[in-house]
């Protein structure tokens, strides 16, 4: 089988790099130099180091030539970047047979729309796409490097998502079907946000007891939103809820940590992204959650507290205690 992966940061490298042990795998990036630096030291230098790609991994900076013939088109650009391929891809001339599956890893809600990824495709395929995410708790130079992982490829149509669970399997990539996918999209976009907070909260020296009420906390925050929004609560009981959510915000390699203790330091936001180098999507999903617990009328003060931290309403300390100073309340 023949997959074309489009996005060459870590996640979509690391990807690459794991399914090209079992399928033809093409991974496309749209920077020519970045391509051609990867050819000659068959290295992703710059999102991925020290990872050696597999000699079977090929690459190119030709978007014809990388979906042309693939089997199945699996998006890892940053969400921002999700409609514009999928854009790109419904543009390309029919081919022969059944059309390729399409996937997407990118998590969060879309800036200005607050879609997330399944409307953000419907918009530009219609409802019908065989399509789906693959999401759950992962770092990409993990990943990369092979170490054992667990991720959960969810859709709509459960027998796609069956189907090419049992397709893209690997020894060390354990990968669980689920027909939510509402709720796990939910569920990996919400994460990121609830990370800001607990990198505040640990960069504020609040403690470990901090941290779990924080994670719990925004967990119940997420399940309600998923819930207004179609998903099942169970859902983020799993590897797309509480697992991600967990990794995320304990995880040193997680961006959105990071940003989080890079706040509670006094950084401005801007400085924060800039050292970065990767995207940090809690940052634009901090403002659509917002938007949407608003609208919806649901509950939600972790992802309230994190948008007016980040838009400079709050200051990171009175953020977190503002948040610990609630009042007294029934567990729900």
């Amino acid at each position: 089988m023949r997959i074309a992966v489009f996005g060459a940061g870590a996640w979509g490298t690391a990807l690459a790099q794991a399914f090209s042990a079992s399928h033809e795998v093409c991974l496309w990036a749209r920077e020519a130099d970045n391509i051609d630096a990867m050819r000659r030291t068959r290295e992703n230098r710059r999102f991925l180091p020290g990872i050696a790609l597999r000699p079977a991994l090929e690459l190119s900076a030709d978007f014809a030539h990388a979906a042309d013939g693939a089997d199945l088109h699996l998006i890892a650009t940053p969400l921002a970047g999700l409609r514009d391929t999928v854009r790109a891809l419904s543009q390309r001339p029919p081919r022969a047979g059944a059309a390729a599956a399409i996937l997407w890893v990118c998590k969060g809600l879309e800036a200005g729309s607050g879609r997330l990824p399944h409307e953000i495709v419907a918009d530009e395929l219609g409802r019908d796409a065989a399509c789906g995410a693959l999401t759950g708790p992962t770092f990409a130079a993990e990943v990369g490097r092979g170490l054992p992982a667990t991720i959960v490829l969810a859709s709509n149509d459960a027998a796609f998502a069956r189907d090419w669970t049992w397709t893209l399997h690997q020894p060390r990539l354990r990968i669980y079907a689920n027909d939510d996918l509402v709720g796990c999209e939910i569920g990996g976009a919400l994460k990121n946000v609830i990370a800001i907070a607990a990198g505040v909260a640990d960069g504020m020296g609040f403690g470990l007891n901090a941290r779990a009420g924080l994670i719990t906390r925004g967990l119940a925050e997420i399940a309600r939103l998923a819930n207004a929004l179609g998903g099942r609560r169970d859902t983020l009981m799993g590897l797309a809820g509480m697992g991600d959510l967990v990794l995320t915000c304990t995880g040193d390699l997680s961006r959105n940590r990071t940003v989080g203790l890079a706040l509670a330091a006094g950084k401005p936001l801007p400085d924060i992204l800039a050292e970065l180098g990767h995207v940090a999507e809690g940052v634009p999903t901090a403002r659509e959650a917002a938007r949407l617990s608003q609208r919806l009328g649901v509950e939600m003060p972790i992802c309230a507290a994190v948008d007016a931290l980040l838009r400079g309403e709050l200051a990171a300390r009175d953020a977190v205690e503002g948040l610990l100073a609630r009042e007294p309340k029934e567990e729900r």
